[in-house]
């Protein structure tokens, strides 16, 4: 399936609902701040890979709820409760796809962390790629594109693949979400993995040692981001629905 410039009058609107919420710093950054930066964004990018029809998305992706009602399918980019303030084109429902290798594992992961009392609360799967291209939209019209630049933003992003998931641990007790000491899509150093001490350290060090006995592997710059290796892996823009 191709995308067609509808995605970017979709991200149009994003820019009404969240200009506002987001400053720009007009102070050049050092050599040495660029060359970090450049590296962040070639790690958080894919680089070229085959867009798959609507067809193949049917067969390879599956729903992870399919696999395991208990898993949380917040979807957030589905509500305006996210970074632009407004529904992302592209998605329709809230709910959470993954190629069938990832949702298997997400699915393992699932029944570890039951064990330990708590469980996942799933922010993004699969993102459709006309969804990707309004985020970059919105980082334009914004003047925002030091988020694309530094790795927080990807133009060619892992979820259009379906491996990758952002996530977060619930105590199934009281349903409320662990202090992981920032929100979801923050946009600075304090998200960063590692960055992080006492509770907050191993709340992360608890999510990240559940995924990656699975073989997830973690975004060090998003404590939340995870990915899954799988073969021949291809892009996908069906509609979340």
């Amino acid at each position: 399936m191709s995308v067609t410039p509808r995605s970017f009058l979709g991200a149009a609107a994003l820019v009404v609902a969240a200009a506002c919420s987001h400053s720009t710093s007009t102070r050049a950054p050092s050599p040495i701040a660029s060359s970090a930066a450049d590296s962040a964004a070639r790690v958080a990018n894919t680089g070229d890979v085959p867009l798959a029809s609507d067809a193949a998305a049917d067969t390879l992706l599956v729903d992870v709820r399919s696999l395991d009602t208990t898993i949380i399918a917040a979807m957030r980019y589905a509500t305006p409760n996210n970074f632009t303030g407004a529904v992302i084109p592209g998605y329709e429902a809230r709910r959470a796809f993954l190629r069938r290798e990832a949702a298997a594992a997400l699915a393992r992961v699932q029944r570890r962390a039951l064990r330990e009392g708590l469980g996942l609360e799933v922010f993004d799967a699969y993102r459709p790629v006309r969804a990707t291209e309004a985020m970059v939209a919105w980082t334009e019209h914004t003047g925002r594109q030091d988020l694309i630049r530094d790795g927080y933003i990807a133009s060619h992003s892992r979820h259009n693949l379906g491996v990758a998931i952002d996530l977060t641990l619930v105590d199934r007790a009281t349903g409320r979400e662990l202090d992981m000491g920032t929100q979801f899509d923050t946009f600075s150093a304090a998200a960063h993995t590692a960055n992080a001490g006492g509770d907050v350290a191993r709340n992360r060090a608890t999510l990240l040692r559940l995924m990656q006995a699975e073989g997830f592997v973690n975004y060090d710059q998003e404590w939340w981001h995870f990915s899954y290796p799988v073969p021949d892996p291809v892009r996908f823009d069906m509609l979340v629905r």
